[in-house]
């Protein structure tokens, strides 16, 4: 399987409820040793922070047209325990509700595209810190701002 780099990253403007963007980031390098380098970004309307992070996540794997071996590095500590530390599995465990409270989990939607999106690969999650001078990290919040103030913003529909 073809070993594939995922970088992602999301913001949003006025978060909760503003215009954001996602940026991703994915390399690979072919069978000669040549580095490829795809870039996805897009932005949304009255959006969240958390929901364009998990959209960069989303996107990046979707692009993936083959089962891959797949480490994705993200800056968003939610996404990262959500899978490394079982937050996920325990979610869905309870019917979609988190802590002692039992409330409601927040984008539901984007967590099931991602998991049925995973499906085919082998993932791990790798958490960076964001603006640390990562190059693929800066590269993608470079991509995920500018998708923010863009003009031909979609409306973010959950679901």
């Amino acid at each position: 399987m073809q070993e594939v780099f995922i970088y992602t990253d999301g913001a949003c403007r006025g978060n909760p409820n503003g215009p954001g963007g996602y940026g991703v980031v994915l390399e690979y390098f072919d069978q000669e040793g040549k580095k490829h380098i795809k870039e996805l970004s897009g932005g949304y309307t009255n959006t969240t922070n958390n929901r364009m992070e998990l959209m960069g996540v989303l996107k990046g794997l979707e692009a993936l047209k083959k089962p891959c071996i797949v480490k994705l590095y993200t800056d968003s500590q939610y996404i990262v325990k959500a899978f490394n530390e079982g937050w996920l599995n325990n979610w869905i465990h309870n019917n979609w509700k988190r802590g002692k409270k039992k409330e409601d989990v927040k984008n539901v939607d984007l967590w099931k595209k991602i998991i049925i999106a995973k499906e085919k690969h082998n993932v791990t999650f790798n958490w960076v810190k964001g603006h640390a001078s990562h190059p693929q990290n800066e590269r993608c919040d470079s991509l995920a701002t500018t998708a923010a103030d863009g003009d031909n913003l979609l409306e973010d529909v959950t679901g």
